[in-house]
């Protein structure tokens, strides 16, 4: 039996930008249900330090029917947990935490099946057969996982961290097959990406908060189809250069989307109308004049 209502939160750093209140509510909306969904910001100062254990204790016991973790806990939360669903246990990254009737902090990724049905819908015939990826973080650690599960054969992963490259790669590796993913040093990025057939950022350059490309504009080529996770802006400068370049691109509302709906199913037991999100993400991100 579906419950009345329902309490929802984000846990990250920066987030004041997030469009997941708007989206999770509105769905909330068409089922008739209630929904408040509230952001639990750890801003960029000593809370940004706060213990996430007693944060969910407290979520749990002020009723909160489950949360959603962004940049930069995904990674860190799941120790925090009781229990892991499969995706998130494979990934070692988790994006949404449900709270079960018998008190339980149980940890799910929808970020994985978020970003697969994006690019299936934004891309949908572009090779994947070798892919460059920036960020092993949490989110770049589901979308290596995404790729490697729709056929990508070589993957080369970035960051500025080379143990976290390292790391992520020979986990893959371990889970997919040998040699499919490699750690990729900046210094050799210029030649991988020749080479290659596409982009994705899965690290916050580009966002609002960091407006510039997380790579030399030299290395980009318009053979190279461009995805950027960040989506404020929508049109990341890494988006906006490739597409004058003549690539094609992906913004990160596809994911933010899909994954949000998976989520919300998850929440509340109901089934999401994905499309009617996707009208509802259009919308929010719509310039002034969209609809005059």
């Amino acid at each position: 039996m579906t419950q009345y209502s329902y309490l929802v939160g984000l846990i990250g750093s920066p987030i004041g930008h997030s469009l997941s209140p708007a989206l999770h509510e509105s769905e909330a909306d068409r089922h008739g249900v209630r929904y408040l969904y509230r952001l639990l910001d750890a801003g960029s100062g000593p809370l940004a330090e706060y213990d996430l254990h007693e944060l969910l204790r407290a979520c749990r016991d002020c009723g909160f029917s489950g949360l959603n973790v962004t940049h930069p806990f995904k990674q860190s939360v799941v120790p925090h947990l009781d229990g892991l669903a499969p995706t998130a246990a494979r990934v070692g990254a988790v994006n949404t935490v449900v709270f079960t009737p018998d008190g339980r902090a149980v940890g799910h990724n929808t970020d994985v099946s978020g970003f697969s049905e994006a690019l299936a819908r934004g891309l949908p015939d572009v090779s994947i057969e070798e892919v460059v990826l920036l960020g092993a973080g949490g989110a770049g650690a589901a979308v290596s996982h995404a790729l490697l599960d729709r056929g990508t054969r070589q993957l080369h992963i970035v960051d500025p961290l080379q143990d976290r490259a390292t790391a992520l790669a020979k986990a893959l590796n371990e889970q997919a097959g040998p040699e499919r993913a490699r750690p990729c040093t900046y210094e050799a990025l210029g030649g991988v990406l020749s080479a290659a057939h596409g982009l994705v950022n899965a690290s916050p350059v580009g966002s609002v908060h960091d407006r510039q490309l997380p790579l030399p504009a030299a290395m980009l080529h318009a053979r190279l189809w461009l995805a950027d996770l960040n989506y404020r802006p929508l049109q990341t400068p890494l988006l906006e250069y490739g597409r004058g370049r003549g690539s094609r691109v992906l913004h990160g509302g596809g994911m933010l989307v899909h994954q949000a709906a998976h989520s919300f199913r998850l929440f509340t037991g109901l089934d999401p109308h994905t499309p009617h999100m996707l009208a509802d993400f259009a919308d929010l991100t719509a310039d002034a004049q969209a609809h005059a």
